[in-house]
């Protein structure tokens, strides 16, 4: 195995080569994960200009060091970035990274990524998990780790439990029930932001998220954490759950830990499949994002166009309601050919119904029209 040396952002990188990304090759570096790190080095960018001091970084699942790397030389104000690895050869080449790049403040450890994150209990204002997997194993520590005021980053890359292909390892790994259905990423992606919040609560911790996204093979959350037992009760009202109509596609989002569901749905009667519980609340903040914007034009990044896009979208989405419509599956359940998706957001707006698109799918919109009233919009278009 060899080492080639590859530029990302400000930053060189000697990375091995492999042929493909697998489970051995994702310790090291995943060339696919690169916007994921450059709308990283965007939002903890943001986040240290809107507080008064230096901050602290860790990166649990350091790889070749480029997370912690990138941080420390594309953001002011960082006094120290700590890149952990379990894996010796993973240690090995982040130190010389660290040397190749001419750092001072990057702290190379090799430890248990729950191991760290107890040990350092309140040193970090922002922790960043990126394991290959599941998440979970590790939130209990992060949450007894994380400073009041600092910023949980969070990843997960085993979407197939989050959306619902398979059911019991999202029960088993984020006390959730997903739903297979046209949003299911963005309910896995509430699922996600579900156990963060649930998993903080513990500690007397509440997250405010200020944004976060689901892009191919992975999911990502960025939260501030706040901290005092009343608030933390107060956010947990954000929790709840969704119930769906497969036979009609209704929708309906319920808020509350042990809310009374409807077992039939009002439309059609059909059975209402339910999920959750998760997050119901805002997955973007405005400001936040609208920083993010900003931001972008003041670093190099080699994905700032795709990081423009995606960004711009969630702006717009940002005051949406909970879950979308696919329009080829609405319009397949109508039994009709699908109208122009731009002209059904324009019939929409028409009739006074909030309408917006969606980063989840380029086939798929957001609106506050229930199902009755977009199939009667998508009807009316048809004639």
């Amino acid at each position: 195995m060899g080492n080639k040396t590859i530029r990302e952002g400000k930053v060189a990188l000697m990375v091995p080569e492999f042929d493909k990304i697998t489970a051995k090759a994702s310790v090291f570096y995943n060339p696919a994960m690169e916007l994921n790190r450059d709308i990283s080095v965007v939002a903890l960018t943001v986040y240290r200009k809107g507080i008064d001091h230096d901050i602290t970084v860790c990166d649990a699942f350091g790889g070749t060091g480029i997370r912690g790397i990138r941080y420390a030389k594309e953001i002011e104000g960082i006094e120290n970035a700590i890149v952990n690895d379990l894996n010796p050869l993973a240690v090995e080449l982040a130190i010389e990274n660290i040397d190749l790049n001419q750092l001072e403040n990057v702290i190379v450890c090799k430890e248990d990524a729950n191991m760290i994150l107890r040990k350092c209990k309140g040193k970090f204002d922002v922790i960043d998990i990126d394991p290959f997997g599941t998440p979970s194993p590790y939130l209990d520590s992060a949450a007894a780790s994380l400073r009041a005021g600092g910023m949980i980053c969070v990843t997960a890359t085993d979407t197939s439990a989050l959306c619902g292909t398979y059911s019991e390892p999202c029960i088993r790994k984020y006390s959730s029930v997903p739903l297979k259905t046209e949003y299911c990423h963005e309910n896995g992606l509430r699922i996600l932001a579900g156990f963060v919040a649930r998993t903080f609560s513990k500690y007397k911790k509440f997250i405010e998220v200020k944004f976060s996204h689901s892009t191919e093979h992975y999911m990502r959350i960025y939260a501030t954490i706040g901290k005092g037992a009343a608030n933390t009760d107060e956010s947990l009202r954000s929790m709840g759950y969704v119930a769906h109509c497969k036979s009609c596609l209704y929708r309906i989002v319920i808020n509350g830990l042990a809310p009374s569901i409807p077992e039939s749905c009002p439309v059609c009667g059909g059975k209402l499949n339910i999920g959750g519980p998760l997050w119901c609340g805002d997955m973007y903040s405005k400001d936040f994002v609208t920083s993010m914007i900003e931001t972008v034009e003041y670093l190099s990044l080699n994905t700032e166009n795709k990081a423009l896009k995606l960004l711009n979208i969630c702006l717009e989405e940002s005051d949406a309601p909970q879950t979308h419509y696919e329009i080829h599956k609405v319009c397949k359940n109508l039994k009709t050919s699908a109208p122009p998706i731009l002209d059904v957001m324009d019939k929409l707006r028409e009739n006074g119904f909030f309408v917006s698109r969606t980063h989840f799918s380029p086939t798929s919109l957001k609106t506050d029209a229930d199902i009755v009233e977009l199939k009667s919009i998508i009807k009316f278009l048809k004639v």
